[in-house]
């Protein structure tokens, strides 16, 4: 079939699916029906519905079929945020904050104000930061374990700008990445935006599968392998030394470079080693402030070995040229003045007591959680489709994320991530047991 013919039935079913022509949750027709329908080869029929997977209007059922997805509640990437009913709970996404911390902000805000050389902070910052912001980054890291000069610290917009900024620097389009079957959903748009093929590494319940990866990268050339070693999205698993240890091993004998997210590692006290320590000549290491200290505060960095030191450096002048002066100088007060250091001791009390909470609310299902995060991983039932138990959930005014959002191969599982952080602690617990209730309600 021409590759015309083949994006027309593509375009013709989604369409349909998103006009309500074909409504949500009708079983299609099976991958042979489709093939013999259209005339079409049975590759280009699953082609078909692995593109509409991939568009996130209809979901494989294995044994049972491709349904239409159901699209309440988080869908894919984009959550929808209108509910049919007013908003009881979110719990699809991380906002933590603090009470005080909009008055902590105004006296930030006051003090910067007063200083010495306002104007300074209106003036262009060179990319990557100025070389004492970059400093303080540099201090801040010796706590995480992470000893680098400042001149090797790159300060971003995010987090997340730090990713595409290490991804645009390491990779070249058609280049293998591997990364955990379930991993960060960020990471896939950004592969998909660097034109990089994903290798999916099989996860256990201790963390990747490393054998698995050993044999990935003895048949493929991997050039980069993207992990969450420390309190893991959305597992919440911590790689004790000797994984570690064994991963900074393949690398270096595969040649792979190694990026290492470090988004939630301040939420485990006493972790093992970064990556970034075993094997600084191939990692990179990034990391934000957002959830740690504020979801509003737009504010990253990245640590890079010096020889894709300068290419980094180039690809922030190109794309943003880095965090906004203001933001910057925000950030580097209250890592200064211990704010930050505060805020992660809150954290870390508030994610135990949540994880409390979690485990009493939800008793009786089959849940995976860090004992000290802000995430839950519920495992369903196998009647329960993760599109229609999201759905049921929005129904009920409960947002929630679906396994689809964090899959990075062919393989979904029955599960949805819960995040902990948003909802006021003292109303979370009776969300919790309103998300149980409602999928103990859905019929085999």
């Amino acid at each position: 079939m021409r590759p015309s013919s083949y994006k027309a039935v593509v375009h013709e079913f989604a369409a349909a699916i998103r006009s309500g022509a074909i409504p949500a949750g009708t079983r299609l027709p099976t991958h042979r029906t489709l093939a013999r329908e259209r005339r079409i080869a049975l590759a280009t029929a699953t082609r078909v519905y692995a593109e509409l997977a991939a568009l996130g209007l209809v979901v494989g059922e294995p044994g049972r079929g491709t349904f239409v997805r159901l699209r309440s509640g988080y869908d894919g990437l984009e959550p929808s945020r209108a509910l049919p009913v007013p908003r009881v709970a979110d719990l699809s996404f991380n906002q933590p904050l603090a009470p005080g911390q909009g008055d902590q902000l105004r006296q930030a805000l006051r003090t910067m104000a007063a200083s010495g050389d306002v104007e300074a902070l209106l003036r262009q910052h060179p990319p990557g930061g100025h070389r004492h912001d970059r400093a303080v980054l540099a201090t801040y890291l010796l706590e995480r374990g992470i000893d680098t000069v400042p001149d090797n610290v790159l300060l971003t917009s995010g987090t997340q700008q730090a990713l595409d900024m290490v991804l645009r620097t390491l990779t070249s389009p058609g280049e293998v990445l591997a990364v955990d079957a379930l991993s960060y959903p960020g990471i896939k748009l950004l592969a998909s935006t660097h034109s990089l093929d994903l290798a999916p590494i099989p996860v256990t319940a201790a963390g990747p599968d490393l054998d698995t990866l050993d044999r990935m990268c003895r048949a493929r050339p991997v050039r980069a392998i993207y992990t969450i070693p420390t309190v893991h999205n959305p597992l919440g698993w911590v790689l004790d030394r000797e994984q570690r240890e064994r991963l900074a091993t393949l690398a270096r004998s595969h040649n792979c470079l190694i990026i290492e997210d470090g988004t939630y590692a301040f939420l485990e006290p006493s972790p093992p080693p970064p990556l970034q320590a075993l094997a600084p000549e191939r990692t990179c290491y990034v990391a934000g402030l957002s959830k740690n200290v504020a979801p509003g505060l737009r504010f990253g960095f990245a640590v890079v070995p010096d020889r894709h030191l300068e290419a980094a450096t180039s690809s922030l002048r190109a794309a943003a040229w880095g965090a906004p002066g203001v933001v910057t100088a925000l950030a580097t007060s209250w890592i200064i003045d211990g704010t930050v250091a505060r805020l992660e001791k809150d954290r870390r009390e508030d994610a135990a007591a949540r994880q409390d909470i979690a485990r009493a609310a939800l008793a009786g299902l089959d849940i995976t959680a860090h004992p000290v995060s802000y995430t839950v991983w519920l495992a369903l039932q196998p009647h329960q489709r993760t599109d229609h138990a999201a759905a049921v959930l929005a129904e009920q005014g409960i947002l929630v994320s679906t396994a689809d959002a964090f899959a990075t191969g062919p393989t979904v599982p029955r599960a949805l991530r819960l995040a902990l952080a948003t909802p006021p602690r003292d109303e979370l617990a009776a969300a919790l047991r309103s998300v149980k209730d409602t999928l103990d309600a859905i019929p085999p």
